[in-house]
Formats: structure tokens, C-alpha cells, sequence
């Protein structure tokens, strides 16, 4: 006899409560942005600098990674549904515009489901994260795609990888961090 791991009724309930903390994110992130004065048309990069976010499967980001020797990788794991990814998308995007000249690449890595590409994750970052380069996964689970970078990854979100020059794993940071722990943490890698 089939049992399901949950009672039939707690799957819609999870996914109200999905939507109401996204609804919650996205009101605040639409507060603050009406909040806060627009920069100049001229500082704003156009959002055609950025390519669509695209589906990725782990021997892609192996060699995508492999492309990047020679710089420092701010690898992040992030989704549509994880808050506090969302909350520091924007300071790692400031991290790179702040460390770029020093060869330091920000590389977001979704973990939504590769069928909500077009659908739910690229218009998100579209509209909420215009200047971030991100890739979503194109395979059945998480771990088969992070462990080209973590094999042991134990499925936090966020969790960004510090990759050195060389293309190794330098550093490993679970859990959300402000911009002043990321640049104390690169500060260490570079």
C-alpha cells in the first residue's frame, strides 16, 4: 500500500506559504525600490549587458568553470523561493562590480526547477536582478549539478563557493552574509 511521506493536505499548505514569504520578498523589494532615488540613466548598465539566465547541466559548469581559470569565482546557489538568497543577490552583485577589476566573476546558480526558466526564474531575475549572470540547473536533482564544485554539499541555500585563480574551491559560505563579510571573506582569497 502507498504511503505518502506527508498528509495529502500539507503539500497546498507549503506551497501557500512559499508564495506569501515570495509575495512578502517582493513587496519589500518593490518599498525599497520606490524608497530609494534612481540613479542617473547614464549609471544604470543596460540589462542587454547581462544574458538570459540559461540551463545548465554539470559537465557545462565544469567547463564553464574551467573557462574561468585565471580569475576568482563567486559561485552562488540561490532560488526564486529562498529569502534570504534574495536579500543578498544584490550585495553580491555589488561585490563584483566593486572586485571586478581585480578579476572576480559573480556566477549565480538557480536551483529552481530547469522547467521554470522562462516561465518564473529569468522574468524574476529580469525584473529584480537585471545585472545578475545566473544559470539554472538542467539536472533531476541539486547535488548532481553542485558537485562539480562541492561534493558534500548538504542542500543550504544560500550557500556560495569562493573558487581561487587556480580552480580550486577556496572557500565555502553557507547562509546568507552581508557585503561586508563577502568582501572580508574574498578579501582572504584574492
Amino acid at each position: 500500500m502507498y504511503r505518502p511521506s506527508r498528509p495529502w493536505f500539507l503539500a497546498p499548505l507549503i506551497l501557500a506559504a512559499k508564495a506569501a514569504v515570495i509575495a512578502g520578498f517582493l513587496l519589500a523589494v518593490s518599498q525599497a525600490s520606490a524608497a530609494s532615488a534612481a540613479p542617473p540613466a547614464s549609471a544604470v548598465p543596460p540589462t542587454s549587458a547581462v544574458p538570459p539566465a540559461q540551463l545548465i547541466k554539470a559537465a557545462e559548469l565544469r567547463a564553464l568553470l574551467d573557462r574561468q581559470r585565471g580569475r576568482v569565482v563567486v559561485l552562488n546557489l540561490w532560488a526564486t523561493w529562498c529569502v534570504p538568497c534574495l536579500r543578498e543577490i544584490p550585495d553580491l552583485v555589488e561585490l563584483e562590480k566593486e572586485f571586478a577589476a581585480r578579476g572576480v566573476t559573480l556566477m549565480g546558480l538557480g536551483m529552481d526547477e530547469g522547467s521554470s526558466l522562462q516561465g518564473m526564474v529569468e522574468p524574476f531575475r529580469r525584473k529584480h536582478f537585471p545585472e545578475f549572470r545566473t544559470w539554472l540547473r538542467n539536472e533531476p536533482d541539486m547535488d548532481t549539478l553542485v558537485s562539480v564544485v562541492d561534493p558534500a554539499w548538504n542542500e543550504v541555500l544560500p550557500t556560495t563557493y569562493l573558487i581561487g585563480r587556480d580552480g580550486k574551491l577556496a572557500r565555502k559560505i553557507q547562509g546568507k552574509k552581508t557585503l561586508a563579510e563577502f568582501r572580508k571573506l574574498l578579501g582572504e582569497v584574492l
